[in-house]
């Protein structure tokens, strides 16, 4: 328990002073503040190694897209992947959903970086213009957009399917998925005590190229990703 509060305590208070750190760089051009999403990712790392002596992996690495536009398919079970996937892709661009940014001074940080943002379960304007939105945002940038196709936090038994919604994105922007599975609820669950002396793994996966239909693609996706995280359990 006293290791499961000191990791809360120094990582909580890292990001935070990480954001305000950061606060003068909201006048610069965005490649600067983009450095302290990196920075809060090796804090996440650097604070599951010392305060609960996780050992993080990094599976696939051969399988990363370097010749072309692509988005990101993640598992989410933890905050680790929001924060860590800034340290191996090109500062990702994050749809989430719009209550973050009203957070003081993270919700600012969100908003410099490009975050795209959206209402859950709602059909407002805002949303309606949303496919609009990334596919401006992946033709005139270099950044690959990131989707946790889960839609939240799952425990790491839980076996949902994939929200639709990602199957329209790779639709739309007719580029190819890099699927991800991180088995991180395992070490730093959504609720309870965190694991002492464990791995923690992300495995990227090949590639899933464009031109599948919509609802291959989706099944696709979830095998793959779901296969993967059964093996890491």
């Amino acid at each position: 328990m006293i290791r499961n509060f000191l990791f809360s305590l120094f990582f909580f208070l890292g990001i935070i002073l990480i954001s305000i750190a950061f606060i003068p760089t909201f006048f610069l051009p965005q490649k600067i503040v983009l450095i302290g999403g990196r920075a809060m990712g090796y804090w996440a790392s650097f604070c599951l190694r010392v305060f609960l002596s996780t050992t993080i992996i990094i599976k696939g690495k051969e399988n990363i897209i370097n010749n072309g536009k692509f988005f990101i398919a993640a598992s989410h079970q933890s905050m680790f992947e929001t924060f860590f996937l800034q340290t191996i892709f090109n500062s990702p661009v994050f749809i989430l959903k719009k209550e973050l940014l009203i957070i003081p001074v993270f919700g600012w940080y969100l908003k410099k970086i490009g975050s795209i943002s959206i209402k859950r379960n709602k059909i407002t304007k805002e949303n309606l213009g949303f496919f609009d939105e990334i596919s401006k945002l992946v033709n005139t940038s270099n950044r690959p957009l990131i989707v946790f196709p889960q839609g939240t936090r799952l425990l790491p038994e839980d076996r949902s399917s994939f929200k639709k919604g990602v199957s329209r994105i790779y639709e739309e922007l007719n580029i190819s998925c890099q699927p991800i599975a991180i088995n991180s609820g395992h070490v730093w669950p959504k609720k309870g005590i965190k694991k002492i002396n464990s791995n923690l793994t992300i495995s990227i996966l090949k590639p899933i190229e464009p031109g599948l239909e919509k609802q291959i693609f989706l099944k696709k996706l979830e095998n793959d990703i779901y296969s993967e995280l059964d093996l890491l359990n």
